[in-house]
């Protein structure tokens, strides 16, 4: 290093420039002040910015009432849609039923997936800590020491003899790697974005496992209405039958009109055994969800009637709709890591400087390690610039670019699809609710209908064989009403579902139960 030096003190023909020798501290602060400085540069490649939400205020493209049709059978209440209210965290809380709210916790609790979303995101977290302390110097510590023998030979002297030393060796190095296009800040950036990515997978689990555990329980509770229903009605195919084969021995009917009724009573006997088999593999599928084994099924005895209907759905602004559903959350941070990842892949195309140093002591006595004139110490700094890798590091780029393309594409598809989503949950609670209303009416004539036909069988004024028949009509209205109860439930749980499901205002995640489970312990000391 050079500086001027003053003309009073200068020597005749000396030049007006000095050799002066800097210590190494002084080398060492000014190579700090160095890093600080280029450490506060920009980072190379793009920087990220949230898409913006697509321009629409609406879900569906025409209007829809902003109350459903409504009935005066069972869960035949109209729902109003509220624009622009939130959802509460515990969206299943809306129907009002003790049992489905316990099935939920339980499922949130004991659910697999839900074990291992938690995992990944921990995963994750860790991984970002760990990019996180690329940021800083690497220190290793080493020790050696080492027992020779030595001849004088090797230095010149034949015949000198030889010697047996011992020779000790401790030192700390330190390594860095100076950030100055960004490229690690980029890494961790992309480690955050993955994080994200993980966190909102898990609010995702938590979304579909509670919607499926609804979902499911609505089912269960149809399928033994129906089934209940269905027993009934081949309970009246039983009598009709044996009515007609009384009347075939005394010779009112033919015997076509008994293998009808046979064939009849054996369909009804089919599609009794069918609704048998969706229970039993939607109880299977129940089990699943709480986190039990098929043979450990719980014990379920919700029914429709333990539902409310909710009287009013939330219905969140499609400009907040982008905000609140976690897969898109979750996609936007794919995006988000995508497009740090060009940083880096920029980065490493630069050239590239690393600052190190080490100091330690050397003896040959284990007790002198320590002492004065042992001591040993080296400053160094070295820049690397990539020159020929054929291509790699170019073409590393573009696929980061082409990678970024990708999952902008993915984003976009998933926003749509979440639009889509709410208009086709919207579309099937306006369509339950005019379905259901025309079911209670089919229902309440075939009830009516019945109640007319057996005072009128009491006055003899009908057979038997026809009551049954108005019977066996009565009892399938009322499956196709429960049929349609299910579905207005099922489909109020799908539209809260597409929403997002309120978890932006929960405050703590659900208990799992893989905080149960014995956990890896890290090591003491941090490395």
């Amino acid at each position: 290093m050079f500086r001027p030096v003053p003309a009073t003190t200068r020597a005749a023909g000396a030049p007006p420039y000095a050799r002066v020798r800097v210590r190494p501290a002084q080398r060492l602060a000014a190579t700090a002040v160095l890093t600080a400085l280029l450490a506060g540069g920009c980072a190379v490649g793009p920087d990220f910015h949230r898409p913006a939400a697509p321009r629409t205020d609406s879900y569906t493209a025409a209007a829809l009432p902003q109350n459903t049709a409504a009935s005066a059978g069972p869960a035949g209440a109209p729902q109003a849609l509220v624009y622009g209210a939130d959802i509460p965290a515990q969206w299943w809380e809306l129907f009002h039923s003790p049992k489905l709210n316990a099935l939920v916790e339980q499922a949130l609790k004991a659910n697999t997936d839900v074990a291992a979303a938690q995992a990944a995101l921990r995963q994750a977290h860790e991984n970002l800590l760990a990019q996180r302390g690329s940021l800083l110097p690497s220190i290793d510590g080493s020790a050696s020491a080492t027992r020779e023998k030595i001849s004088a030979a090797q230095f010149g002297q034949p015949g000198g003899g030889s010697f047996i030393y011992n020779l000790f060796n401790a030192s700390a190095s330190v390594s860095y790697t100076l950030d100055v296009w960004g490229g690690v800040r980029r890494g961790v950036e992309a480690a955050g974005a993955q994080a994200d990515y993980q966190k909102f997978q898990l609010e995702a689990t938590y979304l579909s496992l509670a919607a499926n555990v609804v979902t499911t329980a609505i089912q269960d509770a149809s399928l033994r209405a129906q089934i209940e229903a269905s027993e009934q009605i081949i309970d009246a195919d039983r009598k009709q039958l044996q009515t007609t084969q009384t009347r075939l021995s005394l010779g009112g009917v033919s015997r076509l009109d008994v293998l009808t009724q046979q064939t009849q009573l054996a369909n009804e006997l089919v599609s009794l055994e069918t609704l048998r088999k969706q229970q039993r593999q939607t109880r299977d599928l129940l089990a699943w969800l709480l986190g039990h084994l098929p043979s450990e099924q719980p014990d379920v005895d919700l029914t429709l009637e333990d539902l409310t209907l909710p009287p009013q759905l939330p219905l969140g602004l499609p400009a907040q709709l982008i905000e609140r559903r976690p897969d898109v959350r979750a996609y936007e941070a794919l995006l988000h890591q995508a497009s740090a990842q060009i940083g880096v892949a920029t980065a490493d195309m630069l050239p590239q400087i690393s600052l190190t140093g080490h100091v330690g002591g050397v003896s040959t006595e284990l007790s002198d390690l320590l002492k004065s004139g042992s001591g040993v110490w080296g400053l160094g700094a070295g820049i690397t610039q990539p020159l020929f890798h054929g291509g790699a590091l170019l073409h590393k780029r573009r696929a980061a670019v082409a990678a970024y393309d990708q999952a902008a594409a993915n984003y976009r598809g998933t926003v749509l699809n979440a639009f889509r989503n709410v208009a086709d949950a919207l579309h099937a609670v306006d369509s339950d609710a005019t379905v259901l209303a025309q079911q209670d009416v089919a229902a309440a004539a075939a009830a009516e209908t019945l109640d007319v036909a057996r005072k009128r069988y009491q006055a003899g004024s009908i057979s038997p064989f026809d009551l049954q028949n108005v019977q066996r009509s009565y009892w399938v209205a009322r499956i196709a009403q429960l049929q349609a109860q299910a579905a207005r439930h099922a489909d109020s749980a799908a539209l809260l579902q597409a929403l997002g499901g309120g978890w932006w205002h929960r405050t703590a995640p659900p208990a799992a139960a893989a905080n149960s489970q014995p956990q890896v312990r890290a090591a003491s000391a941090q490395r």
